[in-house]
């Protein structure tokens, strides 16, 4: 029987861990050792890339109201390989485990960049996200949910974060979500709005107002079972969203009536608790926008280098060069960033409000690195649809749905408007610039390759900080985002180097030099590039994990 999907992907059956050296050699960076990773690797680019695109196109979930008795039910109908891909994902390969087993935090995101599709990956990011704020701020006997939204039970439990309502969007303060306390509970009554994982997550957080508390420092975090103590429906799922991908994740719109739920943490900080929550699921934004862009690298690699034109492969083309050179730069370098403030974050995760100086400095770094990713996934794979030719536009072909899929990523966990004014008040009220100042001039100092280059990406990042402070509130409003995108530029570019002077792997300190000229100073490369091009681009070969 043939395998119809190796006709359409041109890396269907691959090692999505093994081919990709550049991944590896960050990671092992970042990490201090070596993460194997190829078990899920070889999964990634086999059964669940096969899945997750046929779930896009033929079996997207249900909603099902009523029971064959006549019962209300809300309840979400996937395909059985979806249900196998998340069972599998959490239990076999423990995606969400090892934070909370006390390992880094870092090996989640990880193994979140080789899963990307941000559909499956959403509804793994909330369940993830769901275990972390239960298991750092709720009461012990509400610590029971964590064992099995982490795979650790026989039955696997599934978790999803409903903050958002129509009239405010990504303003928490504007939400209308009361809650009334009785009996030992809270009762909660509103409307969510985008409510990912509604319908199949077994608990949920939430957000609320209750007595005279009002505005965004006035909302308590609510934990909302989908049954209450009697066993019946706890909220109603009106509708399910119609989205142009994410379609494996349900995503719809929650009312809650007097439903029960019990609170976390202490009344009237959840907005502290909701940000870091936030701050978690950004970071994941990060690695399955690089693992997007990844992957519709690869299918156009791969294509190019079997396709021919004018009688020569496409990748024989110098301009074909050109194209992969701007997006594998790109993309390390976004790699790089992301991973970069993983490590800040595993090195913060115990603080707690009103948090400390780390910690702030990670929540800097996260606004900015969210904001690049995502731009440079969508500028990746519309670049790899375009070296397609007309097949890329073709929705039968796997490499269209990925830069659909890449849409996503700059709106989801706040789009990057919201990123710059909380990046700004990170920088206006937190001062958390001094300290990523500090960290990135000690970055400077152990670089001795590529040092001027280097040297000119910290003036770029420091001037950029320096006139955000010596603006007024709205024209620092009004220049933060080009201010943000400046920033995230310099700093990708000095840890490749960094990360080349460090490692002895001479490819990363090219890839910092052409990233600075390319997107620091947005200059065309010179012309010795192509000498140097061939040699990145070919991220499968064996010679880009040697110290060369």
């Amino acid at each position: 029987m043939d395998d119809t999907y190796s006709f359409l992907s041109s890396i269907y059956g691959k090692n999505h861990y093994d081919i990709d050296k550049p991944f590896q050699e960050i990671l092992e960076f970042y990490m201090g050792k070596h993460l194997n990773l190829s078990p899920l690797g070889a999964y990634a680019g086999k059964d669940l890339y096969e899945t997750t695109d046929y779930i896009d196109k033929v079996s997207q979930p249900l909603q099902k109201m009523w029971s064959i008795d006549g019962k209300r039910i809300d309840s979400i109908l996937i395909s059985p390989m979806e249900k196998h891909v998340l069972d599998k994902l959490i239990r076999e390969y423990g995606i969400s485990r090892p934070y909370f087993h006390g390992k880094s935090i870092m090996e989640h995101y990880a193994m979140g960049y080789l899963v990307a599709d941000p559909g499956i990956y959403c509804i793994l990011t909330l369940t993830h996200q769901t275990a972390y704020a239960i298991h750092k701020y709720a009461p012990d006997f509400q610590k029971d949910y964590v064992p099995g939204l982490i795979g650790d039970t026989k039955d696997t439990l599934l978790g999803a974060t409903w903050f958002t309502e129509i009239q405010g969007g990504s303003d928490l303060g504007a939400n209308k979500t009361r809650a009334e306390s009785g009996n030992g509970l809270w009762y909660l009554t509103g409307d969510k709005y985008f409510a990912s994982n509604a319908g199949l997550a077994d608990v949920a957080l939430t957000s609320a107002f209750h007595g005279d508390n009002h505005g965004a420092k006035g909302l308590s975090l609510f934990l909302i079972p989908r049954k209450n103590n009697d066993g019946e429906l706890n909220y109603r799922l009106r509708r399910l969203k119609e989205k142009s991908a994410t379609k494996s994740v349900p995503s719809g719109e929650v009312e809650l009536d007097s439903s029960e739920a019990y609170m976390i943490g202490d009344a009237g900080k959840a907005i502290y608790y909701i940000t870091e929550d936030l701050m978690v699921s950004r970071l994941d934004n990060a690695a399955a926008a690089c693992g997007i862009a990844r992957k519709a690298y690869l299918e156009a690699y791969y294509y190019t280098g079997k396709r021919k034109t004018f009688g020569k492969l496409l990748i024989e083309h110098p301009g074909i060069v050109k194209d992969l050179l701007d997006m594998e730069v790109l993309l390390e370098g976004s790699i790089a960033l992301t991973f970069k403030s993983i490590e800040l974050f595993n090195n913060s995760i115990n603080s707690k409000p009103p948090y400390d100086d780390e910690y702030n400095y990670t929540r800097l770094m996260t606004h900015i690195v969210k904001n690049i990713t995502a731009d440079s996934s969508a500028r990746v794979t519309q670049m790899a649809t375009e070296l397609h030719g007309g097949i890329g536009f073709l929705s039968e072909f796997p490499v269209e749905r990925w830069h659909r899929e890449a849409l996503i990523t700059p709106i989801w966990e706040g789009a990057s408007n919201i990123q710059a004014l909380d990046m700004l008040e990170a920088i206006m009220r937190k001062k958390a610039h001094i300290k990523l100042l500090s960290d990135f001039k000690n970055i400077l100092s152990e670089i001795r390759e590529e040092t001027a280059t280097a040297e000119s990406c910290y003036n770029s990042l420091k001037n950029s900080i320096d006139n955000l402070l010596s603006m007024g509130v709205e024209e620092a409003q009004f220049h933060a985002k080009y201010s943000m995108e400046v920033m995230g530029h310099s700093m990708a570019a000095i840890i490749l180097i960094h990360i080349g002077n460090k490692t002895g792997n001479n490819d990363f300190v090219k890839a910092g030099s052409l990233y600075a000229r390319r997107f620091v100073k947005k200059e065309d490369y010179e012309s010795n590039a192509i000498g140097q091009a061939h040699g990145i681009i070919h991220i499968d070969g064996a010679e880009r994990s040697l110290k060369n």
